[in-house]
Order: C-alpha cells, then sequence, then structure tokens
C-alpha cells in the first residue's frame, strides 16, 4: 500500500504545450482567406452579370439584419431584467444574511473575550499557582533523590 501524498509538479515542456497544433491555425487562416476572396469575386461576378438578383439578395440580407437587431433588442430587454433581478437578491436576500452573519461573529468574538478573561484566565492562574504549591511540598517533604534532577 503506497501512502506517498507528495505532489507531483507538471513539467514545464506539458505546460507549454498547445491545444491546437500551429499547422491547423495556418491552414484555417489560409482557408479563411481562400474562402474570403471567393466570396469576394463572386459578388463582383453577380453585380456584373445578375445585377437583378444581386439587388434580390441585398433586400434579402437587410430583412435578416433588421430580423437579428430585432432579436439582440430582446436579448438585452431580458439580460436587463434579470441584472434587475439580481441586484434585487442581493440587496433584499444576501445583505441581509451577511448583516446577521457579522452580527453573530461579533456576537461569538465578544462571548470568547468574555469567556476568555473571566474563566480562562483565572483557571490557569489558579493551577499554575496549584502546581507551584506541589512542588513546593515535594521540595519540602518529599524524597529528596526525586528532587533531583538529571
Amino acid at each position: 500500500m503506497n501512502t506517498d501524498t507528495s505532489v507531483k509538479i507538471p513539467d514545464s515542456r506539458q505546460s507549454q504545450k498547445r491545444l491546437v497544433p500551429t499547422l491547423y491555425i495556418v491552414l484555417g487562416i489560409i482557408i479563411l482567406l481562400a474562402l474570403a476572396g471567393l466570396f469576394i469575386w463572386g459578388m463582383v461576378w453577380l453585380a456584373q452579370n445578375q445585377s437583378d438578383n444581386i439587388e434580390a439578395v441585398r433586400d434579402i440580407f437587410i430583412i435578416a439584419l433588421a430580423l437579428e437587431s430585432c432579436l439582440f433588442g430582446l436579448v438585452l430587454l431580458v439580460m436587463l431584467v434579470m441584472i434587475i433581478r439580481l441586484v434585487n437578491m442581493l440587496e433584499f436576500e444576501i445583505k441581509p444574511i451577511l448583516e446577521k452573519t457579522n452580527e453573530t461573529v461579533g456576537m461569538v468574538r465578544g462571548t470568547s473575550t468574555f469567556v476568555s478573561q473571566n474563566v480562562v484566565k483565572p483557571v490557569t492562574k489558579a493551577s499554575s499557582y496549584v502546581a507551584g504549591i506541589r512542588q513546593g511540598f515535594k521540595a519540602f517533604w518529599g524524597d529528596p533523590k526525586k528532587n533531583l534532577r538529571d
């Protein structure tokens, strides 16, 4: 049964290992640039040869952007409502709990100070006096050979 509880520190070479290899990043950028160039070439070709169709595509994109703006507005409204609820929860639920906890910690601190001053200190003094008196009695009336320490 191995009871080794030592913590193993990871090798610095392992922590520097990339999650995505550099080759994949370079290939992704090249493919993205190729697709962007192809899209621009396609738009220019459509503008020269199919101007009626490109206007229809433009109108569809404008409608899609308008719908997207409406959707973002709704999402922002929902997020605003959630932030308001969070602030209300912090103000009216979490804050009173923290205040009560702080009050309780203050009471515990006061109680421990009171017990320390009025119980622990007198008991410690009394036990030290009793130990001193006991050692005094041993020194005066005890076996002299046992009183000597090595």
